[in-house]
């Protein structure tokens, strides 16, 4: 039925591609061919010009008749004369009037930031884990000097420190390589820029000693010493400073304080000896007596000092604080003779004169006001701040501003109601009295994990600076807005009205 078979294939011839071929014509869609034409510009037609707008002749002509219009002196003058009379009698109420006295223009704006301007640091002594012990600026304000030792344990001879200064106005700074490393045998509690001659730097040791550096001889800058002697400490010094001669103003002692209880006054000698001039002794006998105290061992036990203020408004007036956690008020212009103590070439004074409340542990730090003659901060290790007047035992102001120690408390040098306090907690905090007597106005993180920061110090020529030295080694530089460093209109009668208040 059914079978295989071939068919032949048929072929249908496009006629379409065939009349394209013939008018050479090929088209892919079935659009319109769509004419292009490419140009550079929009525009047919361009010129250049100098500028857009061209003097012209007659303004010239117009600015010169300006110029040689003519001026009426006479009316002028008949002008100034017919109200003479009425600017003087303005300017003369103005002149007697009250409505602006106390007001101060300030041009900056006010606010209370803070910025870290430099980290220093000296990695070699951060090896060997040492302290920022002490921080001081030197008369010129661009140099910030440290020490490095151990505040919380020490070695009397054996531990090797430095003492590093940085040029902060130098041009490439490195924070990690001071300008000049002073190697010292033994740890290197306190230090003191001469106030006047930048290059002069005392420094006290743990092993009592007391030594000066001269910063600009770079191969050999140790120019003075006490030496171990029997007039040397016998403890470690906490606190040194420059110390006026009374006889020649432009001459400067040495003073020392120490915790064998002795407060001590040198000079310098040609055979770069210091030599004992002058002494005062604290023993627990001649402390002043107060009702108010808590009791206390008497005889003749050495009471170890730890810090220092002198008062700005008389050189022979200054406070001392105390292991036991006393500050007293004490005088150099003192002639009675301290308990006699042997190994002293001088004899010594006892100069306490007035005992204040204490605190609930040693005063690492006193800082008498530059603005008030009777006020002064002590902080101690009970975390405390205590705003005092010279003229009373009670503390005016206790601010509990740590619950671990306060080792450094410094007063603003140009705002009356500021204050700087360096805690254990690793911070650095600034208090405005104008602003509250309780918390601070601003509370700056020095250091990571609460290492503690042991010192702080002011910028006197340069206020807007405040360094700040840690348990790390690390020396920072603080950069204070201007909301700490001008000075408000009422600020001295805020301050003296701090002073007046009486406690019971």
């Amino acid at each position: 039925m059914f079978g295989d078979g071939v068919a032949r294939g048929a072929d249908v011839e496009s006629l379409w591609r065939r009349d394209q071929g013939t008018r050479c014509e090929a088209k892919s869609c079935q659009t319109e061919e769509i004419s292009t034409v490419e140009v550079a510009v929009q525009s047919h037609s361009s010129r250049d010009a100098g500028m857009q707008t061209d003097q012209s002749e007659e303004s010239i002509q117009d600015l010169d008749l300006q110029k040689e219009a003519p001026v009426d002196y006479a009316g002028l003058l008949s002008f100034l004369q017919g109200v003479e009379d009425v600017v003087i009698k303005e300017l003369n109420k103005n002149w007697i009037s009250h409505a602006f006295d106390g007001f101060e223009v300030n041009w900056v704006d006010q606010n209370e930031t803070v910025s870290c301007l430099h980290n220093l640091s000296y990695p070699e002594a951060q090896d060997q884990k040492l302290q920022v012990t002490s921080i001081s600026w030197n008369a010129t304000g661009s140099v910030v000097a440290c020490s490095y030792g151990r505040l919380d344990d020490g070695d009397w001879s054996t531990e090797k420190s430095y003492v590093c200064t940085w040029n902060l106005d130098r041009r490439g700074l490195n924070p990690k390589c001071p300008d000049l490393v002073v190697d010292v045998p033994s740890s290197v509690m306190c230090l003191a820029f001469h106030p006047s001659q930048p290059s002069l730097i005392i420094g006290g040791l743990y092993s009592g000693e007391v030594l000066i550096w001269d910063t600009s001889r770079i191969e050999d800058p140790l120019i003075w010493r006490t030496g171990m002697t029997d007039d040397t400490h016998t403890d470690p010094v906490y606190q040194v400073d420059w110390l006026q001669d009374s006889k020649h103003s432009h001459h400067f002692q040495i003073l020392s304080v120490s915790t064998d209880g002795k407060i001590l006054v040198w000079q310098t000698e040609r055979d770069g000896q210091l030599t004992l001039v002058e002494g005062f002794a604290l023993v627990a006998q001649q402390i002043p007596r107060s009702m108010k105290l808590k009791k206390r061992t008497r005889g003749e036990t050495a009471v170890g000092v730890t810090s220092l203020s002198f008062s700005h408004f008389d050189p022979s007036v200054f406070i001392i604080g105390m292991e036991g956690g006393y500050s007293l008020k004490c005088s150099t212009a003192v002639e009675t003779a301290a308990v006699p103590r042997t190994g002293s070439s001088v004899p010594l004074k006892a100069p306490a004169q007035f005992a204040f409340s204490p605190h609930g542990g040693p005063v690492y730090c006193v800082s008498c006001s530059p603005f008030h003659r009777n006020l002064f901060l002590s902080g101690g290790t009970d975390g405390h701040v205590h705003l005092h007047s010279m003229l009373q035992a009670q503390p005016l102001i206790s601010l509990q501003l740590s619950k671990k120690y306060l080792f450094s408390v410094r007063w603003s040098p140009v705002r009356p109601l500021v204050f700087a306090a360096a805690t254990g907690e690793g911070e650095v905090q600034l208090f405005d009295f104008g602003k509250s007597s309780q918390k601070p106005a601003v509370s700056i993180k020095q250091a990571s994990a609460q290492t503690p920061v042991y010192c702080i110090e002011f910028n006197i020529k340069q206020p807007q600076l405040l360094a700040a030295g840690d348990a790390s080694g690390l020396l920072k530089i603080w950069q204070l807005s201007s909301d700490f460093i001008q000075q408000g209109p009422r600020e001295m009668n805020h301050l003296e009205q701090l002073a007046n208040e009486v406690t019971d």
